[in-house]
């Protein structure tokens, strides 16, 4: 199947660029409620399932018993902006068991975001691993292996019996083989499994409403899911997608991007999950996608709908601030 246009990008009133996609809503039940595209061609969610890779922090007791609240559960579902606040955060994570910075090995990169990058370099140091991005999550890996007596060394390979519990709780949510054949590595190390859009649609709705769900996973879901729209800025960051969705939406939207083009959000009060993915990968569209999705299966009457649809329909303007064309959503969404 032939992905559709879902947004376009104008200058001088032509479009210059296209960008195809596929998305699907999806309800707790496994019942589909629109579809576009290839959502049944598997991919590699990357970061966008998270708060599925962040649920043994929680069902094993290492959260409560290390005293985590909403920020410290926000950032082990996070793509953290290197902020100061969260790489300190990830740094207390650590020690709360008794560990460093050394343990991870996520490796290291600059703070993504731009002030935070600049404020480093001003200082002379280096980027540590608790600037990555994923630091946050290998913090929640590390502390759940300690909790249970399990060496964390090699915490990120295949075979790490961590690796093995978060590969068992994502198959039981989505309902998919989770294995070497449809295995890759991520940006961080961690091993990361190509499943279609709707098996990722399906298991966040029922993290959202339980449905099927043991009491222990369902109540751990929707404490991780609590948390990360409680504290909207440790899942990402200042002027962030997830962080600025969320905070448009506090308590009724979890957000979750992920690499190469795809995000997975859930609105709790309507019960329901979309997964989208951008064919070639650009933010820009997928950020689109995920504002009109979210905006589409909003009550009727809700003010947020316009809101929403000011983000995935929006001016460009160029450095001058001369407005120059647009990002515009397609009908396959609107």
């Amino acid at each position: 199947m032939t992905n559709p246009v879902v947004v376009e990008v104008t200058r001088g009133g032509r479009v210059e660029s296209m960008h195809r996609g596929s998305a699907v809503v999806m309800d707790g039940g496994g019942k589909t409620l629109f579809s576009i595209g290839s959502v049944d061609a598997p991919v590699f969610p990357r970061s966008a399932v998270k708060a599925m890779q962040a649920l043994p922090l929680v069902e094993s007791g290492a959260a409560d018993a290390l005293g985590f609240g909403d920020r410290e559960l926000a950032l082990a579902c996070a793509s953290h902006s290197g902020e100061p606040a969260h790489a300190d955060l990830a740094g207390t994570m650590l020690a709360a068991a008794g560990r460093d910075e050394t343990s991870l090995e996520c490796g290291c990169h600059w703070p993504m975001d731009q002030a935070a990058m600049i404020a480093l370099a001003k200082t002379g140091a280096e980027p540590t691993q608790l600037h990555n991005n994923c630091s946050g999550k290998h913090a929640g890996f590390i502390c759940t292996a300690c909790h249970l007596g399990i060496s964390h060394d090699g915490y990120v390979n295949y075979d790490h019996a961590i690796q093995g519990m978060i590969r068992d709780t994502m198959a039981s949510l989505t309902g998919e083989h989770l294995g070497v054949d449809n295995c890759g590595t991520d940006g961080c190390s961690i091993p990361t499994y190509a499943v279609p859009l709707t098996s990722l649609a399906h298991g966040f709705a029922r993290m959202i409403t339980g449905s099927g769900l043991e009491p222990v996973r369902a109540k751990a879901a929707k404490r991780l899911v609590n948390a990360c729209m409680a504290e909207p800025f440790y899942v990402a960051g200042t002027k962030r997608t997830c962080t600025r969705l969320m905070k448009t939406m506090p308590g009724r939207i979890f957000a979750k991007t992920g690499a190469e083009g795809v995000f997975c959000a859930a609105l709790p009060e309507e019960g329901i999950a979309i997964a989208v993915k951008c064919e070639d990968g650009t933010k820009r569209a997928v950020d689109a996608m995920v504002a009109a999705l979210v905006a589409r299966f909003l009550t009727a009457g809700d003010d947020m709908r316009e809101t929403l649809m000011a983000q995935a329909n929006r001016t460009l303007k160029n450095w001058n601030g001369i407005e120059v064309g647009t990002i515009r959503v397609t009908d396959a969404l609107s």
